[in-house]
């Protein structure tokens, strides 16, 4: 028997992953574009200082070979970027045998969304979490290749009753199910570029002048003029790409990543209400969501920096609500979090276990 959730929440959730869709396929060419813009006006400039004389022509990017590579891209990442998050989060796959609670818990929710069955794995840790991925069949037969993995702690089995559990896997599948666990995975692939671009571009300038700093080419300075001004051509050409890449750099990954985290936000509205309905109990995932989020400031930090490294937006529950600070994170006082504010989703759940949404 199929189940049919909120058809509102459901449209709205849609409207939001389209609108993302076409951010993800106009960021990166906006990207490239822009590096083309500067190539085609600081670089020519340098261009033209370094060797004395006028440069004629300008830096061209086919579009017919950028939309390929974009779009290749992107499919790339949706095909393997769930591998990627579950191997990164130390996901090992599960058989009935080793969980049968489990296991059986998301074969009768995917008969009630009538889903094909995902694959099970689990993550050995005692933070009590769990999240979906769409894809990243861990390769160990024990569910449908494409039908994505549902992903559970050993401390969130620990922490959870029955009815728990099964309001977990259903919030889980319901991701699965209104596909936001695709887009959130191909949604990473910007900001995973541009961060490292930034890091490699951070890095140039601090081996530039930690070199420049020990004294490099100081015997050179005797030499002649050409010997100095080649040095500084390469230092001034060096520092100026370093700093335009770091901040383009920095400006599309704030833009990806503020998009990732806002439609993370609301994606999560959705399933609390969908894992309601799937179970036709609203307050199992409300008692989840207090017991999860009344453990979690009492893990150690160590245990949560072992979750967190781009797939935080991904769980049930947010690394970041927790009682201590902790710089290793990303920071919130920039970004919105990646969730809702746990204490707004049990109260939207105890209405609906009231009748009242």
């Amino acid at each position: 028997m199929s189940l049919h959730v909120d058809l509102d929440t459901d449209r709205e959730l849609h409207v939001r992953m389209l609108v993302a869709i076409g951010l993800l396929v106009v960021l990166p060419f906006a990207f490239v574009y822009t590096f083309l813009f500067l190539s085609n006006t600081v670089g020519i400039a340098l261009l033209e200082w370094a060797n004395g004389r006028p440069y004629h022509g300008e830096f061209y990017v086919d579009p017919v070979l950028l939309t390929l590579v974009v779009l290749g891209g992107l499919v790339v990442q949706y095909w393997y970027g769930p591998r990627a998050v579950l191997g990164s989060v130390g996901a090992r796959s599960v058989s009935a045998d080793d969980y049968p609670e489990l296991h059986a818990a998301v074969t009768r929710v995917s008969v009630q969304l009538d889903h094909p069955r995902p694959s099970v794995a689990v993550i050995d840790t005692d933070v009590p979490n769990a999240f979906a991925v769409a894809g990243g069949s861990t390769g160990r037969g024990n569910g449908n290749d494409g039908a994505g993995t549902v992903v559970v702690t050993t401390g969130l089995l620990e922490l959870l009753d029955d009815a728990e559990l099964e309001a977990t896997v259903a919030h889980e599948l319901a991701h699965l199910t209104n596909r936001d666990a695709n887009l959130m995975t191909v949604a990473w692939l910007l900001p995973t570029i541009t961060y490292y671009l930034a890091i490699a571009a951070f890095y140039v300038l601090y081996g530039l002048y930690r070199v420049l700093g020990s004294g490099f080419g100081a015997g050179g300075s005797s030499g002649d003029g050409d010997d100095a001004r080649g040095l500084l051509v390469a230092i001034v050409v060096i520092t100026v790409c370093a700093v335009l890449t770091l901040t383009v750099s920095a400006m599309f990954w704030a833009a990806s990543i503020l998009l990732y985290r806002v439609l993370s936000r609301h994606r999560e509205y959705a399933a609390d209400r969908a894992a309601a309905t799937i179970t036709g109990s609203p307050a199992s995932l409300a008692t989840a969501l207090e017991k999860i989020d009344g453990t979690m400031p009492e893990l150690p930090d160590r245990d949560l920096r072992k979750l967190d490294g781009g797939a935080e937006a991904l769980y049930l529950a947010p690394l970041e609500e927790r009682a201590f600070g902790s710089k290793e994170l990303v920071s919130t006082d920039i970004f919105p979090d990646t969730h809702p504010p746990t204490a707004e989703r049990i109260d939207r759940l105890r209405a609906l276990e009231r009748g009242d949404g």
